[in-house]
């Protein structure tokens, strides 16, 4: 994702194919209630790659922990059967361009080409279609951003980098992950040692903070459970929200989120709450966008304009508002509570 060559990942189901990542036996799955605090996502660039991405593999099994690989279309297309080896060990399996190239520099028709080639090479190796893009060096526009969307994938970055691409120590990518919160994802790499060896470290903090490893979801770009619903477990709803949650005492609150009309320099979007009307939904972008307007709700902001708390005002159990994005067009974060 950064100064290296590609790789990815992401899930598909190939039986038989296990062998291929190495006969490790998968430790028990985390239970609900070692996940009170939410999940995270552990993202993997640059990938399928024949030095290293079998020792990735087992070691994720070995720690009951499933992860996203952003796969280049190229390393792909060169390692099929590392492809199918991914999807075989429950890996969810997404796009990170052809080639690894600036995609800013590129015609919209070469953006295009980058990614359907990479669907292409994905598919044929028994990886599924992947939903997910992660632009190189995190380098995006409206242009790829529309590309993106165009073959159905939503674009993602990433909330904490590891800095395993820039040589950091196996110690150093462990507190990078200790700064994950709830629906948040690290950067790492599969071809580094250092990276892998982090790994056990990273699960057992994790655990110790009630987070699990989670998947991305499509519709949010934010991580949530494996089975693609939110947490927590108990009480108010504290992560996301873009599938069905447990009723805290004294009701369900789920919202969901829904791209609205795009500009150059800004984007709208809208909010659903069901299940009470009686409800608390935080909205939190990411630097450097801004709210600049909002409606059908009674709202506040934080100083710095990118937490917004709504609240119903009368109009209903809808409500929208206007990111300015300053180039950032990731949809934004939603929390929601019974008030």
């Amino acid at each position: 994702m950064h100064r290296i060559r590609p790789r990815v990942l992401l899930l598909t189901g190939v039986a038989g194919l296990v062998a291929a990542a190495g006969a490790v036996a998968l430790a028990p799955a985390a239970s609900a209630a070692d996940c009170a605090n939410g999940y995270v996502a552990l993202t993997f660039d640059d990938g399928p790659n024949p030095g290293n991405t079998n020792n990735l593999l087992n070691t994720l099994r070995a720690n009951g922990v499933r992860a996203t690989l952003f796969n280049t279309g190229q390393n792909a297309a060169a390692n099929p059967s590392l492809v199918a080896a991914e999807a075989a060990a429950g890996m969810w399996i997404a796009n990170h361009s052809y080639t690894h190239p600036h995609m800013l520099t590129l015609s919209s028709a070469q953006m295009s080409s980058e990614l359907s080639r990479t669907q292409s090479a994905i598919q044929a190796a028994g990886g599924g279609t992947p939903r997910l893009f992660r632009p190189p060096y995190g380098e995006t526009n409206a242009t790829l951003q529309s590309a993106a969307s165009a073959l159905g994938l939503r674009t993602v970055t990433w909330d904490v980098d590891s800095q395993d691409w820039n040589g950091a120590s196996t110690a150093a990518i462990v507190q990078a992950a200790g700064r994950l919160t709830n629906g948040q994802s690290i950067l790492m790499h599969d071809q580094y040692a250092t990276t892998i060896a982090a790994i056990p470290q990273i699960v057992s903090g994790l655990k110790s903070r009630g987070l699990c490893a989670g998947m991305i979801s499509p519709a949010t770009g934010r991580a949530v459970a494996p089975d693609g619903t939110t947490t927590p477990t108990t009480g108010p709803t504290t992560g996301p929200t873009t599938g069905p949650t447990t009723p805290p005492a004294g009701g369900n609150c789920t919202a969901t989120y829904a791209e609205g009309q795009k500009w150059a320099d800004r984007f709208n979007g809208q909010v659903t709450v069901s299940g009470t009307s009686n409800w608390v939904v935080t909205v939190t972008l990411r630097a450097p966008q801004k709210i600049i307007n909002s409606w059908s709700a009674a709202v506040t902001l934080d100083s710095t304009g990118t937490v917004l708390t709504a609240r119903p005002n009368g109009s209903g159990n809808v409500f929208g508002f206007t990111v300015q994005h300053g180039g950032n067009w990731i949809w934004p974060a939603l929390t929601c509570r019974v008030g």
